[in-house]
């Protein structure tokens, strides 16, 4: 245990020999978590009809901005092998691209639809209780939340993603939809339903994701306690003179006169 342990909020420090109590405190334990850099190559663009008939008279485009909307995350046991899990995941990106209609011609910017899935197999231990709350509960039992606990909680973290490039290719020749079950929040999003080509265009896009998936759990805590973490900080008020609170600000001297690089060793110097 570190000798001196800082309470968020509080300015005191307390050491490890003032140790009042060891108190009990749920909280989410990660069993198992991975990240992954993923490159997604050529993903197919989802269009609505007035973008996909943009598309078909485009000459270029150009990826503009690339937004993960949401992930869609599914979980099941693996059978015979007690306490894994697979965590099955969507992500729903919201591509911005820039359209040209001409060479040398302004860009019109057009958004779209992007879609990819992974699987990750992860540990979650195992469980097999229901937890009943009063949180959010009405005076009958039916009000009471309830979570069975036998499986984990998936949660995935997504940086923000990288966009790479954008093309127009040929279709091929199957121009059925994707597989997805795209949901309604995100096609109202775009005003539509998505289709496919009139013509034998589409866009592919390429996207750089950075994630990383966790399986927790609700688990019971036993943590040393020192004290209430009684703040000891007085709150400053705004109301006092604004000039009196710009005089106490200091001249920002290094935005007029920014800092040179380093010189040179003598060795290094090149005599012109």
């Amino acid at each position: 245990m570190p000798e001196n342990v800082l309470c968020n909020g509080c300015e005191s420090c307390y050491p490890s020999d003032k140790i009042k109590e060891a108190v009990c405190i749920n909280a989410s334990r990660i069993y198992d978590s991975c990240s992954d850099k993923d490159c997604l190559e050529d993903l197919p663009l989802l269009l609505t009809k007035p973008g996909q008939c943009m598309i078909d008279k485009a000459a270029s485009v150009r990826l503009n901005d690339v937004n993960v909307s949401t992930v869609s995350i599914g979980l099941q046991p693996i059978p015979f092998n007690k306490g894994f899990y697979a965590v099955d995941m969507t992500f729903y990106f919201d591509v911005c691209l820039d359209v040209f209609m001409a060479p040398n011609s302004l860009p019109m910017q057009l958004k779209g639809l992007a879609i990819f899935s992974k699987r990750a197999v992860l540990f979650g231990s195992d469980g097999s209780v229901q937890v009943f709350s009063s949180e959010h509960s009405d005076d009958c039992p039916e009000g009471q939340v309830s979570s069975n606990r036998t499986c984990p909680k998936a949660v995935v973290q997504v940086a923000e993603p990288i966009p790479l490039c954008a093309r127009l290719a040929d279709r091929h020749s199957c121009t059925c939809m994707p597989q997805y079950r795209i949901p309604e929040s995100i096609m109202r999003r775009y005003g539509g339903e998505f289709v496919p080509s009139e013509t034998d265009k589409q866009v592919l896009v390429s996207i750089g994701l950075f994630s990383i998936v966790q399986l927790e759990r609700n688990v019971q805590m036993l943590i040393p306690a020192y004290d209430f973490c009684i703040p000891h900080k007085e709150c400053v008020s705004s109301s006092e003179d604004p000039c009196e609170l710009f005089s106490s600000i200091e001249f920002p001297t290094n935005e007029f006169f920014p800092s040179s690089a380093e010189p040179a060793p003598a060795s290094h110097r090149q005599i012109i």
